[in-house]
């Protein structure tokens, strides 16, 4: 059942790149138009950043709704509806913007991700080829993150894959466009298969798998959606806000660490104090909860 009926593509970064080319223009006007066409009774900005909510405005809609107290404060000025939110995390947070649409309180519901019939078989055919014994455990690592600040070094995380084998459990390292070398490391130890998918590939997969690892990344989030296993590496963002929701999880995040979205390269020296024995002692947690439950 599909839950989205039409996409507005927006290409902010690449038009705050080339702000005066006239296909930047261009692509704005286009977007604007397009959106004052479709006569939307409401806009819920969920991102609180100053280009959602001005992509936002672009709509022409009269009522657009934000927080309150957005992530990047001026997007504020941009909305009708400012809704002070009570919920810590992010997703409570929306939850409580789109419960003003509803005109009720809502709550959070199963994710409704599609089932891809071709990826699914892909997926079956894939792990057939690759995994060692259909019956072992699978563990998804994902390295990369947004940007370097959040990422935890791959060193480590191939240190993390050796364990994982050790154990028995078959490991993945996945690798978004532009990330195969933050998994070349993992890859080289042996003990752990290259993954690089679409996202439908992604989905179908992470329904099947038992444990994923990684930091503050979408398939972490994917992960935690489809109610796996997760064991999140946090640095300078707050998973408090932006951690793994709705699924059991194990967070290590340093006392050190600060909330701070500054977009450095180099990991966040907190973030250098979780060490591979840490997630591992993580892992086995989880995976004793589920031998249990």
């Amino acid at each position: 059942m599909p839950v989205v009926d039409h996409l507005h593509l927006a290409h902010p970064r690449q038009w705050k790149r080339h702000p005066l080319s006239r296909k930047t223009i261009r692509e704005i006007q286009s977007l604007r138009r397009e959106l004052r066409a479709a006569d939307y009774d409401a806009v819920i900005d969920f991102q609180g950043a100053i280009r959602s909510a001005v992509i936002a405005h672009f709509s022409g809609c009269r009522r657009r709704i934000g927080e309150a107290q957005p992530r990047e404060w001026p997007a504020q000025w941009f909305f009708t509806d400012r809704v002070i939110t009570k919920g810590a995390h992010v997703i409570e947070q929306d939850i409580e913007l789109a419960s003003t649409i509803a005109a009720d309180e809502l709550g959070p519901v199963d994710a409704l991700l599609p089932v891809d019939p071709d990826a699914e078989r892909w997926c079956d055919a894939w792990l057939a080829a690759t995994s060692p014994g259909p019956t072992r455990p699978i563990a998804l690592i994902a390295p990369g993150a947004g940007w370097g600040a959040k990422r935890w070094p791959p060193e480590r995380y191939a240190v993390v894959a050796r364990g994982l084998a050790d154990r028995g459990i078959h490991v993945l390292a996945n690798s978004g466009p532009g990330e195969e070398a933050l998994a070349a490391p993992i890859v080289a130890t042996g003990a752990a298969v290259p993954l690089s998918v679409s996202l439908p590939q992604l989905i179908a997969l992470t329904r099947r798998i038992t444990l994923c690892i990684g930091g503050d990344t979408g398939p972490l989030h994917l992960a935690s959606a489809l109610r796996r296993f997760v064991v999140g590496i946090y640095g300078p963002t707050d998973p408090s806000r932006n951690g793994p929701f709705g699924t059991r999880a194990r967070v290590l995040r340093s006392p050190g660490s600060q909330r701070d979205h500054t977009r450095r390269s180099a990991p966040d020296p907190g973030l250098l104090t979780i060490t591979p024995d840490d997630v591992l002692r993580a892992a086995d947690e989880l995976l004793a909860e589920d031998k249990t439950s």
